[in-house]
């Protein structure tokens, strides 16, 4: 062998070209290594390690796409390339192609949620505006797609660039789907598992499109004013107690409070009398199957003072739904608005049937007289 082909030898050895990425960051998604002019050698060594896809892009146009391993870069594993580039006997070396190495670890805890709050019907509560927020990871899982439709000829392209648009696009599919679900308001909070589930359903789609998993979807918190919050609590908290105990709780606690008004002896004597006439209204309302005592008479058979008169409530018709109770001088307000005329039925406890305004006795002075009274005999 000359002095020159052992030369020429060497040269070779020492200028093959190694193609490979180190990521030395946690935020990288896609890089593109950098070569002068994009000028690769043949039998270039192109070196891809786990958690990495190498994608040759071609003029803009996608090629070839390596996952990890070791290659030697001829036209026999650049078919694509090879194709494109017309070479059909190999190809002078060097030649040019854009070379990207895209991650595909599992990118977690990226976080997302709700800029403004989103406003939300309920049966109960109407119009109610509730926040969210929460994380998701996400994955690369087709990395030619994503090159080409997301990242077009960016040279490092990290998880913030693409984060502002999946989390627009997370917001905009969360809202759709709570929407959707038509829970009552409380079980938004209550059913975060499940509803994380549906929502990362509804969104891979979408993500797909571009070439991304979502992997993993969570929502932490839904939050509603508290306003709302306190709303929710008392309805529950009514609809597990017995409103007659409920009755006689707060006429105890009425009591209390009167007592302890200035005012001395008489003072705590009109609280209790207040709060005994509370309970016994109350209760009355809440249970109107209770036995009735005679009248001035205690259970324990005694003579007492007669109970407080309660006052009597009527029930009205309006638009073809029942509406009420209302005292007299309410439905006297109502008359008044036109609310309710003198045709309207009407119902107080002790009637048997619905009865028009302008027959029920006490309600007739609502109409008023236009005829004089008679005059006085001489």
């Amino acid at each position: 062998m000359s002095l020159f082909d052992e030369i020429k030898k060497k040269l070779s050895h020492e200028f093959i070209d190694i193609i490979e990425w180190l990521d030395n960051t946690d935020d990288t998604i896609v890089h593109r290594f950098e070569r002068y002019q994009n000028e690769i050698k043949n039998n270039a060594q192109l070196i891809v390690r786990e958690g990495q896809v190498a994608v040759f892009i071609n003029e803009g146009q996608l090629a070839d796409v390596f996952k990890p391993g070791t290659y030697t870069l001829n036209t026999q594993n650049l078919p694509i390339l090879t194709t494109l580039k017309g070479w059909k006997y190999g190809f002078n070396s060097p030649f040019k192609a854009e070379v990207y190495y895209v991650s595909t670890r599992l990118f977690i805890n990226e976080k997302w949620g709700t800029k403004n709050p989103f406003i939300l019907s309920d049966e109960r509560f109407g119009l109610v505006e509730i926040r969210a927020f929460g994380t998701y990871s996400f994955r690369i899982n087709d990395p030619g797609k994503f090159v080409v439709d997301v990242v077009g000829t960016d040279g490092n392209f990290t998880s913030y660039e693409i984060n502002e648009h999946l989390k627009s696009l997370i917001v905009t599919r969360f809202t759709d789907t709570v929407g959707q679900a038509n829970l009552p308001i409380e079980l938004y909070a209550a059913n975060t598992s499940e509803l994380s589930e549906t929502c990362q359903e509804v969104m891979q789609p979408e993500f797909g499109r571009v070439g991304i998993e979502l992997e993993k979807f969570y929502i932490e918190n839904v939050s509603m004013p508290e306003e709302l919050k306190k709303e929710i609590f008392e309805y529950s908290r009514l609809d597990k107690l017995d409103m007659t105990k409920l009755a006689q709780f707060k006429a105890a606690k009425a009591m209390e409070l009167a007592a302890a008004n200035e005012g001395g002896t008489a003072g705590a004597g009109m609280g209790m009398g207040m709060g005994f006439a509370l309970a016994q209204q109350m209760g009355g309302m809440m249970n109107p199957q209770a036995t009735q005592q005679p009248f001035g008479q205690t259970q324990q058979g005694t003579m007492g003072p007669p109970p407080m008169p309660v006052q009597v409530m009527y029930h009205y018709a309006a638009n073809g739904q029942q509406m009420g109770p209302v005292s007299i001088d309410k439905l006297k307000e109502l008359f008044a608005s036109r609310t309710v005329n003198k045709d309207s039925l009407v119902w107080k406890q002790g009637m048997q049937n619905w009865a028009a305004l302008k027959d029920v006795e006490e309600l007739k002075s609502f109409l008023g007289s236009n005829t004089p009274p008679p005059l006085p005999t001489s």
